[in-house]
């Protein structure tokens, strides 16, 4: 009999534990911390949810990565969709399973919409304060320290607003003697200077909902992109900071060169910049926007001109011609928005309502909505449920816009946001720049091997390191200077260097032993390479080289 107790003892133990691959329940947690916003009457506590994807070694929470959820409004984002956006590659991997097979745990935090217990309001936790979603990861960091076996530190990934809620987080913890036990946070291009949508875009949205056509059904959207607590925190330029006491129309009195929402925007960046960067971590960041000036689209650019049928009101047929234009180019005033609604009288189309607002770019900067940056796919707007907004994205003249401009992925100031980033006045411990921009938060086999890289550093021992998958990978491209940096995660010997200049011409070789960080020095002149690195296994690593 007692044989048998424990037997069920040990069967029921083995069951209750974590398994190596296994995942939690979605759990619901909750800041301890209060914050009260602009516009509340008390502070609150936030709520988020959150899962941990046990790693596939032992199944033994002792090596967490967080993984911190973005701006997403509405929560049309869940956590298992979050867990697919680590997806790169063709054919596909994804990020999650290559960490957790090295024995790493992703604990994945994500913002959900929820009622408020204090007041019954509903909270869109995605696009809610930045700070109380950063007092929800502080109690998340806090429960993982206390559950975790070992000694290992943590990483901290933030994608998007993620990395802006992560570096508050971490600094807040920081100043006020809570330990975070990180070694690595990584913002992944992150607003820290702030984002963008169009403001020729805003202007047209809070018209069409807000003014004479009155369309209920796009409401979420203007209320969850750019009237949201986390968007008018973030959006540098803001259709709030122009409007007069109408919500709608243009006040002429105020500037139209960029200015954000008011009471929020500069409050909160005055915040973020009062308090730095997390000081007890190493502080990387990855940008999706080019390091090379790269534009989408052009200054001014003619975002769409087209007239759509809007069928019969009250009788009479109606149609709407909506244009809309980039921010211009440098001290220059255009109208970036003109809405003309008509209804057809006796055979004639007749002007019924009108709707027009201007943006001026400063004398430092082109507008940006075509600056280097991490893309918008405007294409997202259409999921298939309206045939207006449907016909709207298939008339657009360009699919993206700049949404995190390069340098404030960076958190380079600089008055003119084309200018190309310095990486050296980065306040960043390393950061990867890819040559052309691309979609926000889109994760590339080059930034993945940068991350990767940043992740297995410092906690592998040199047998395990020997039996993972070789990495040899540049540390910085562009090359600033004349010294190429490369990082090895295993011991190569007498490993080839070949740099060829674009029409095929070898401008550089060289013989070395490669061990973790080699630094190069070199001689090229200022253009495009191919650098090949040929170790006894093989062609390590082939990729194009730009030397500044």
């Amino acid at each position: 009999m007692k044989l048998n107790y424990l037997l069920i003892f040990l069967l029921h133990t083995t069951i209750a534990l974590p398994q190596a691959g296994s995942e939690s329940n979605i759990t619901s947690i909750q800041s301890t911390i209060l914050y009260q916003g602009f516009g509340e009457t008390q502070g609150h506590i936030g709520t988020g949810e959150y899962k941990i994807y046990y790693d596939n070694l032992d199944g033994v929470l002792d090596k967490p990565i967080f993984f911190v959820d973005g701006f997403d409004p509405n929560d049309s984002r869940n956590i298992p969709a979050m867990y697919s956006l680590l997806d790169y590659g063709d054919p596909v991997e994804n990020l999650a399973d290559v960490v957790r097979d090295q024995g790493f745990d992703l604990v994945v935090l994500n913002f959900p919409t929820y009622t408020r217990a204090a007041d019954g309001a509903q909270i869109n936790g995605g696009a809610d304060f930045i700070q109380r979603n950063a007092f929800i990861l502080i109690e998340l960091i806090n429960t993982i320290n206390a559950q975790k076996q070992g000694n290992e530190e943590n990483v901290v990934i933030g994608p998007s607003m993620g990395g802006l809620i992560s570096r508050y987080a971490l600094k807040y913890m920081e100043q006020n003697t809570l330990n975070h036990d990180t070694r690595l946070y990584i913002s992944f291009d992150s607003p820290h200077l702030g984002a963008n949508v169009p403001i020729g875009i805003q202007y047209l949205f809070n018209y069409m909902v807000n003014g004479d056509p009155g369309i209920t059904e796009a409401e979420p959207l203007v209320s969850g992109l750019l009237n949201s607590p986390a968007a008018k925190q973030m959006l540098i330029d803001h259709y709030l900071g122009h409007v007069d006491g109408s919500g709608i129309d243009q006040d002429n009195n105020i500037t139209h060169t960029p200015i954000g929402a008011p009471n929020f925007r500069d409050a909160f960046q005055t915040e973020l910049d009062g308090m730095g960067f997390p000081e007890n971590t190493r502080n990387i960041t990855i940008a999706n926007g080019s390091n090379s000036g790269q534009m989408t689209g052009t200054p001014g650019l003619e975002l769409i001109n087209h007239t759509f049928d809007t069928g019969q009101q009250s009788g009479f047929d109606t149609q709407a011609t909506i244009q809309l234009h980039f921010a211009p180019s440098a001290n220059q005033t255009i109208t970036v928005t003109d809405f003309l609604g008509e209804i057809n009288l006796f055979g004639s189309w007749v002007p019924a309502m009108f709707y027009s607002a201007d943006a001026m770019a400063t004398a430092s900067s082109d507008g940006l909505d075509s600056a280097p940056g991490g893309q918008f796919d405007m294409h997202a707007f259409d999921d298939g449920s309206n045939a207006m907004i449907t016909e709207f994205v298939n008339n657009l003249n360009s699919q993206y816009f700049c949404f995190i401009p390069t340098l404030s992925a960076l958190a380079i100031t600089d008055n003119n946001w084309y200018a190309s980033p310095n990486l050296n006045n980065a306040p960043f411990d390393d950061a990867f720049v890819p040559t052309d921009n691309e979609p926000h938060v889109t994760l590339t086999e080059p930034n993945i091997t940068f991350a990767l890289n940043e992740i297995l550093q410092g906690t592998l021992s040199v047998e395990d390191l020997i039996a993972t998958k070789d990495i040899i990978t540049l540390r910085q491209n562009p090359v600033l200077g004349q010294r190429l940096k490369l990082y090895s995660n295993t011991v190569h010997k007498q490993a080839s260097i070949h740099i060829n200049d674009m029409t095929g011409k070898q401008v550089f070789k060289s013989m070395l032993d490669l061990q973790e960080q080699a630094d190069i020095p070199i001689s090229l002149a200022s253009g495009m390479y191919l650098l090949e690195v040929t170790t006894q296994k093989g062609t390590a690593l082939k990729t194009k080289l730009l030397v500044k």
